[in-house]
């Protein structure tokens, strides 16, 4: 980790985290692992119930399934780093632990994009054309879809590391971030970045701005569709089928625009301050929205509250 002089090239990375706020790193580490085994829990009994229950065998469910995994994926990649980062006085990761922690976060957050807006898709069917649904959403159409929404976004997540990690790293090799977060990674490059940026450009809107752009009409038509039901109790029923889906989709893509799209302070006095809830606003956003998922989907979906409780009660009596 200690270079010899300022132009030897870099083979680790010091992770600067909370190191500026001491007396935060144990109240946050008490914080954020009980948040992390909230996660596991229940996405953990989200996959099982998706799993064991024959009723959840549906394209819905296995969807539900494959995001529940994915979120333990996903905070299992920098979590367990960031809890070690509390607690250990020189933060620091290797190259290579810095390449793949990025490649996974990164293919992580780019497949679960995806497979929100196929989620959106399968509630468009099930609601505005429920005749067709067996035919359009069989399982030699859903499972494709799943799994090419994995391979997309392990596929884009190579390509952004291979780029990043590629460039030489010369300077400084402290990461202002709990994590390697790609961008505070770049910011650390020795060399022209702008194939980065255009490649990253591209990947955001293919990623994030073609889901978003997919899911508002998909949700434009099961609107239209609910609203056009004659009975209450039947809108009220139809729309309880995807309201869980949309609240997911409102928490995601609102804490990334809201991350992404406020304004920087330009108070240099209040530089400290903005630096530090950024990377609060950050962390919170790694473990905030997989945590709520499966109490999202649980609170709001008939079905997984039964599979659930059949559940505790089988284990009750065995």
């Amino acid at each position: 980790m200690v270079r010899s002089n300022e132009t030897s090239p870099v083979t680790g990375f010091i992770l600067l985290g909370l190191s500026a706020h001491p007396k935060l790193e144990k109240t946050f580490f008490v914080l954020i692992l009980s948040m992390y085994l909230v996660i596991l829990l229940g996405n953990g009994v989200l996959i099982l119930v998706t799993i064991l229950d024959s009723h959840l065998h549906t394209p819905m469910y296995f969807f539900l399934g494959n995001l529940s995994f994915l979120d333990i994926c996903y905070t299992t990649s920098s979590v367990p780093l960031i809890l070690d980062s509390f607690l250990a006085p020189r933060k620091t990761i290797s190259f290579s632990a810095c390449a793949v922690q990025m490649f996974l976060s990164f293919a992580m957050g780019a497949t679960e994009c995806v497979l929100l807006g196929m989620m959106a898709f399968d509630r468009y069917v099930a609601i505005c054309s429920p005749l067709r649904y067996p035919v359009v959403m069989s399982k030699i159409v859903y499972v494709p879809l799943a799994i090419s929404s994995w391979a997309a976004g392990s596929i884009t997540a190579m390509v952004q590391t291979s780029l990043a990690m590629r460039l030489p790293f010369c300077g400084d090799n402290v990461i202002n971030h709990f994590t390697c977060e790609i961008l505070a990674v770049l910011k650390l490059a020795c060399a022209d970045i702008s194939i980065n940026v255009v490649s990253m450009a591209v990947a955001n809107a293919i990623f994030l701005g073609v889901p978003v752009l997919f899911i508002s009409f998909s949700y434009v038509f099961i609107i239209a569709t609910i609203l056009r039901i004659p009975s209450a109790e039947g809108r009220k029923k139809a729309f309880s089928t995807c309201s869980a889906h949309l609240t997911v989709v409102v928490i995601f893509y609102g804490t990334i625009l809201f991350m992404y799209g406020k304004l920087k302070s330009r108070d240099p006095h209040g530089a400290d301050k903005q630096d530090l809830a950024d990377k609060l606003i950050s962390l919170f956003y790694g473990v905030l929205t997989p945590m709520l998922n499966p109490i999202i989907y649980s609170l709001r979906n008939k079905d997984v509250k039964a599979s659930v409780r059949n559940l505790v009660s089988q284990k009750h009596f065995t």
